[in-house]
């Protein structure tokens, strides 16, 4: 015994299609246990199914085993202002957090050693498909761009030197703002120790010009529920500024 989900095809009349009516017609069908001797067909990792190395094909001594079995991918979508995240109970009682809409995440400075929660805006690169790209999918190896101003204002904190370009509105809120908090001494000695011998890489600098920084995604959001990663910095920076501007050139 099997269920009919849906008429997809009729030759005499397409209303019958429209209405799903069963009667003399083709039909998309679906399998569902009845009874003992049925199952349902499902994800596996074995390569029990596959042929061997020569081209032969491998006869099949056993059934699907439940350790064996594999999952629908999570494909996390890029949503501004939505999180949603699924919990799925795994092998030894475990959980597995399945991210379905993320749109931030921690991202870490590495040679600045400062790690912040910010906005995920879009994904740029993926060396895998362009369709990920397209679709605003974030996996792990993505390249995504995020929203510099933790960064920026966690920068100006340390080491009192301004950097990006603020915007008009901006620039007269800060003017008023910088009066009314007054800077210790001692602050001013500190940043001014720390500002020495730094130098703000260029390519990092022009970044925090456009208030977008390239990052990539360290975690797997369809199995931790988070979407972390790095900020990219020197010649990864380099390489991946490249591809992303072939890739518009191809455009």
């Amino acid at each position: 015994k099997t269920r009919i989900l849906s008429v997809f095809y009729n030759a005499s009349n397409n209303e019958v299609v429209r209405t799903n009516t069963s009667s003399g017609i083709n039909a998309e069908y679906g399998l569902f246990p009845t009874c003992g001797d049925s199952f349902i067909m499902g994800i596996s990792r074995s390569s029990s199914f596959k042929r061997r190395s020569t081209g032969a094909k491998k006869k099949l001594y056993r059934k699907k085993r439940k350790y064996e079995l594999g999952r629908p991918p999570a494909m996390t979508k890029l949503v501004s202002g939505e999180k949603r995240i699924r919990p799925v109970r795994v092998r030894g009682g475990h959980l597995k957090f399945r991210a379905l809409r993320l749109d931030t995440g921690n991202y870490s400075w590495g040679s600045e050693v400062c790690t912040r929660k910010t906005r995920i805006l879009s994904v740029v690169y993926n060396a895998s498909n362009n369709e990920l790209v397209r679709t605003n999918t974030l996996v792990k190896g993505a390249i995504v761009q995020i929203d510099s101003t933790p960064f920026r204002q966690w920068y100006e904190q340390h080491y009192g030197i301004k950097v990006g370009k603020p915007k008009k509105k901006e620039e007269k809120a800060k003017e008023t703002e910088e009066k009314e908090k007054p800077v210790s001494r001692s602050l001013k000695k500190k940043q001014a120790k720390r500002a020495v011998d730094h130098v703000l890489d260029p390519a990092i600098a022009d970044q925090f010009n456009t208030g977008r920084l390239y990052a990539a995604i360290s975690s797997r959001p369809g199995q931790s529920g988070r979407c972390d990663g790095y900020i990219l910095e020197g010649k990864e920076l380099e390489f991946y500024l490249r591809k992303i501007s072939k890739k518009k050139g191809k455009q």
